[in-house]
């Protein structure tokens, strides 16, 4: 399985853009990330890739996985984050959706 490696140097909104890409093309979204400099830069990048789907009819949302992976033979841990798909409703995007977490009143 592919992945795609964001660093602490990682820019969010270019990750973002990479992760609406893939989702809007169908691929499945696989995210690592070594250290917690780059699990800030991934999770900033999902709520920016969730802010430019929404609009779209499609919200995604994602699951963090731990991972023991080897870098230069050096054992480390990875956090990994399967992002998810959901087709909204017609009736359930609205402009409220990015600002209140999604919740649809």
């Amino acid at each position: 399985m592919d992945f795609l490696k964001v660093s602490s140097k990682s820019s969010p909104a270019s990750v973002a853009g990479a992760i609406a890409g893939m989702v809007k093309d169908g691929v499945p979204v696989n995210m690592q990330c070594v250290g917690a400099g780059a699990v800030n830069q991934a999770v900033k990048a999902l709520a920016i890739a969730r802010g430019f789907l929404i609009p779209t009819g499609v919200d995604i949302s994602c699951a963090p996985t731990f991972s023991d992976i080897d870098i230069a033979g050096e054992k480390r841990t990875a956090i990994r984050f399967a992002v998810y798909v959901h087709r909204l409703t017609p009736h359930s995007v609205s402009a409220n959706a990015v600002d209140d977490g999604g919740v649809v009143a």
